[in-house]
């Protein structure tokens, strides 16, 4: 996972855990490594979230336009 994750870094996204209380974490992905990813937040806030509960990673989704969807369905 960690190989797949860096493939994000810069970009903002949607990481899915098995841990967190709804289901996912957003923010861009600023580094990645030693088993886990760095995110900062939309207020700038850092977290960093434990790669062996990341299920999924995924680009936030944007329209013909390039700005963020409102609505993300999964």
């Amino acid at each position: 996972m960690e190989t797949l994750a860096k493939q994000f870094i810069g970009k903002e996204c949607i990481i899915y855990t098995i841990t967190s209380n709804d289901g996912s974490v957003q923010g861009t992905i600023r580094e990645v490594g030693g088993g886990g990813m760095v995110l900062e937040d939309a207020q700038g806030q850092i977290q960093a979230v434990n790669l062996e509960y990341v299920t999924r990673i995924r680009e936030y989704p944007r329209n013909k336009k390039g700005k963020k969807k409102s609505v993300v369905l999964d």
